[in-house]
């Protein structure tokens, strides 16, 4: 047995890039890059002297030194292999966000195609009247209670799917989720608002759905998908910034499958 291990052991530690002990049968060990066994003796390269040396076979505990290596090769191999599977993770990201376009807004991936939202246009309902809401210029803030609504109690964007995932570019660094929104005679609730008097503070109140949230391929990128199935209805995708009334809305209806 002896004699094969002579024949066949070699150890070249270089390939592992790293230093290991030579255990001796006395506790003590020899810091070196490599070794092999030869017939009685151990042949290796100390770390310590820069020179290669030998030392009788029956002083070298092998057991514990080929343990050692071992374990540091399985070590080596975990690693790489997580290394590895994060460099997949990251490249299959960067191809997921390539495929969405570059403009700020709504998207579905649908198999092969990308599927864009048209942006929807929204108003604000008050005692006054209605009143479009616009980005560049607000509307004036009556006090009292108001509603911000899309015509039509149906949405033309039809997703089949109970769990959805839209992809969403922002064009400011603002909150993002998606709304469930009320159907009403010809026109569908977004959220309700509360403007109080003299502050003018706007108070909004959506229906929020829980989701999940992953930036992916840049700081204006995000996958957003439901926690829970959605129920059937009307939904929207909605990016704001709370207590200015600023949403930017794009609507969905949900119909599950036939």
């Amino acid at each position: 047995m002896r004699r094969i291990l002579a024949a066949f052991f070699l150890v070249v530690l270089a390939a592992l890039g790293a230093n290991v002990k030579l255990y001796l049968k006395d506790g003590t060990y020899q810091l070196v890059r490599e070794y092999e066994v030869k017939t009685d003796r151990v042949r290796f390269y100390s770390v310590e002297r820069s020179q290669w040396e030998e030392v009788p076979l029956t002083l070298v505990d092998l057991k514990r030194t080929g343990q050692e290596v071992a374990e540091r090769k399985a070590a080596l191999a975990k690693e790489a292999k997580v290394l590895s599977e994060e460099d997949r993770a990251i490249r299959e990201q960067e191809e997921e966000a390539a495929r969405i376009p570059q403009n700020p807004g709504a998207y579905m991936v649908e198999g092969k195609e990308v599927r864009a939202f048209k942006l929807a246009e929204s108003s604000v309902h008050t005692n006054k009247g209605r009143s479009v809401l616009k980005l560049v210029s607000p509307i004036p803030v009556v006090s009292g209670k108001a509603t911000v609504e899309l015509q039509g109690e149906h949405s033309s964007n039809v997703v089949s799917n109970p769990n959805p995932e839209f992809y969403i570019r922002l064009s400011d660094q603002e909150r993002f989720g998606i709304f469930k929104l009320t159907p009403q005679k010809g026109v569908r609730v977004v959220e309700k608002v509360t403007i109080v008097p003299v502050t003018k503070e706007i108070i909004e109140e959506p229906a929020e759905v829980e989701v999940f949230r992953k930036q992916i391929g840049g700081q204006d990128l995000y996958k957003v998908w439901p926690q829970k199935a959605l129920e059937s209805g009307e939904y929207a995708l909605v990016q704001y910034t709370a207590g200015k009334l600023n949403p930017q809305i794009w609507d969905f209806s949900y119909q599950p499958a036939r």
